[in-house]
């Protein structure tokens, strides 16, 4: 099998898959596509849903992108020169109801060569999914954790432990001492080795994508009707700001994105629309509020 031409392959499919799926889900909005070049070499296909019965806003992008490594790379791997294609599927979504939780996924494939149109040097797979409700419903979080775990011990029991933890680590926002959201797995640096070739790492996390779906529109059927005021909107804006803080300050992809000359548009679609920062707001601790506050700063095991 080619690694990067069925990898290629399957995020644009996947892309068509979701956002159908979403389109079908909200009822109102549809995807806006824009296709666009990246001049060092490659491109990719954004697609944006606004002002939906559901979705306020929302991405799910494809990229391939290719040439000579920035230098902001070649500094990480502590190389002098080198060549790379990398490409992948990025998603955000954010509902207009605080009590339906925004979620993002990230699939990715990166292969590093030592000349140009030379064998591949090194690869490796990176991505993983996670959600962060306004409003805790318990059975939604456990949900979604348990389709990412039973993806995962398809191919062994221990991964989901371990990408679950990476995931509790990596989105959470240090300066305020509490995670994004609730967390769901997250993985990088994957690479062949003995006991998991390339075709594992492949097949896992194909896999967890296609899982997307069903790890997620349960929850907003569920929550869809769900009734909500001006406070509930209130508090989902304070919490969105919390959202852009981490992605700003502490996220990796958007961060080496900022600093190589990514496309602007499609790196700050994570970005919510309506989002406030109140000064030194207080709940009353026993509102519902607080208990999300709470799972926030303790992150929870939710698969038995």
């Amino acid at each position: 099998m080619n690694i990067k031409e069925s990898f290629t392959n399957w995020i644009y499919e996947i892309q068509d898959r979701i956002c159908t799926a979403l389109e079908d889900t909200d009822g109102k909005a549809r995807f806006r596509e824009d296709e666009w070049k990246r001049e060092e070499g490659g491109g990719g296909r954004s697609r944006i849903i606004e002002n939906g019965e559901i979705f306020e806003k929302g991405g799910v992008n494809v990229s391939t992108v290719h040439g000579e490594l920035p230098e902001l790379i070649r500094k990480r791997f502590e190389v002098d020169k080198g060549w790379f294609y990398a490409c992948g599927i990025s998603l955000v979504l954010h509902p207009q109801s605080p009590m339906i939780p925004t979620v993002h996924a990230n699939y990715r494939y990166f292969e590093l060569y030592d000349e140009e149109g030379g064998d591949p040097v090194d690869a490796w797979f990176g991505g993983g999914a996670d959600l962060t409700p306004y409003y805790l419903f318990e059975e939604d979080v456990r949900h979604f954790h348990q389709t990412c775990k039973a993806v995962c011990d398809q191919h062994h029991p221990e991964l989901y432990p371990k990408f679950k933890e990476s995931c509790d680590r990596y989105f959470y926002n240090e300066h305020r001492g509490e995670s994004r959201g609730t967390g769901g797995i997250f993985f990088d640096y994957l690479r062949a080795k003995e006991e998991c070739n390339l075709a594992f790492w492949y097949t896992l996390a194909t896999r967890c994508g296609d899982a997307f779906l069903s790890s997620y529109l349960p929850i907003v059927e569920r929550r869809k009707t769900e009734p909500w005021g001006e406070p509930e909107r209130y508090f989902q804006e304070l919490r969105r700001g919390r959202y852009v803080e981490f992605n700003l300050i502490h996220d990796r992809g958007t961060l080496f994105g900022l600093k190589t000359g990514g496309r602007i548009e499609s790196i700050l679609m994570s970005l919510p629309p309506r989002v406030r920062w109140d000064y030194n707001v207080k709940h009353d601790p026993a509102s519902r509020e607080a208990k999300l506050l709470e799972v926030l700063r303790s992150p929870r095991n939710w698969v038995d």
